[in-house]
């Protein structure tokens, strides 16, 4: 039976190629471990900001809530240091097996914006929900939270979506949009909910939760993606005469139209 797959140059005209499975020898043992990898479940790794999340913040009642969360605990939640909570940060993706999501707060937000820029983990199974990112660079920011400053100019590495408040205290709604703009990041306008902390009462915070589930079935299904291009592009583009030719370079045979799943 012929084994669809997608390439991202494809994704958008839902054009899928068919390879047999007896012209790609691995496809059946990849597709296994597609199915296996799409089960995953994704830990999502709470980060909070200055003086840390307490117990009514949305960010610790998801903790207690959620299995899939965990928190990236600090040792000085009153005395960030951006090398220190980088590392820390470090640490908790370095010990994740599988995909991860990670959701934080604003400090925790700028933690993560540093961390993506020095990382040298690599993988394509990870996201980030970046809600109410303080402005480190404000005049009236506090001497700690300036420590941050300035935050790196890139654009994330991995899908991204920021949430920001119409009068968060800490960030400008203009400051929150052009952040998630230079980090490439999807932006969501929350109303009008304060700096979206305990103060906020939000409780579950479900709008928060739909977001987040969003983005964990998104990155549960990344590195199947992934592979499967690049298992395309092996098999369309090896040159003829090669020593794979005779399982990978044999022209397409087949294009189809079909929805995109």
């Amino acid at each position: 039976m012929p084994v669809a797959a997608e390439t991202s140059a494809c994704r958008d005209s839902k054009i899928f190629f068919v390879i047999p499975i007896q012209q790609v020898g691995y496809t059946t043992l990849t597709t296994q471990r597609d199915v296996k990898e799409a089960q995953v479940n994704p830990t999502t790794l709470i980060i909070p900001g200055l003086n840390g999340s307490g117990p009514d913040h949305w960010q610790s009642v998801w903790e207690r809530e959620r299995d899939d969360c965990r928190r990236v605990v600090q040792a000085h939640w009153n005395d960030p240091k951006p090398d220190a909570w980088c590392a820390q940060l470090e640490d908790a993706v370095a010990g994740v097996t599988g995909p991860v999501v990670l959701v934080a707060h604003s400090l925790g937000c700028a933690t993560v914006v540093h961390w993506a820029a020095h990382t040298t983990l690599r993988s394509t199974r990870i996201a980030a929900l970046l809600v109410a990112p303080c402005d480190v660079e404000r005049p009236d920011a506090p001497p700690s939270v300036q420590r941050f400053a300035p935050l790196p100019a890139i654009a994330l590495p991995f899908a991204s979506v920021v949430v920001a408040s119409r009068d968060d205290v800490y960030a400008t709604p203009a400051r929150s949009r052009c952040l998630a703009d230079g980090w490439g990041s999807t932006f969501v306008d929350a109303g009008a909910l304060g700096h979206i902390n305990a103060a906020s009462a939000l409780g579950t915070w479900e709008f928060g939760q739909v977001l987040l589930d969003e983005l964990r079935a998104r990155v549960r299904h990344d590195g199947v993606r992934h592979r499967r291009a690049a298992a395309l592009r092996t098999a369309s583009f090896a040159p003829f005469g090669s020593p794979c030719a005779d399982v990978t370079a044999r022209p397409v045979p087949e294009v189809r139209e079909s929805a995109r799943p």
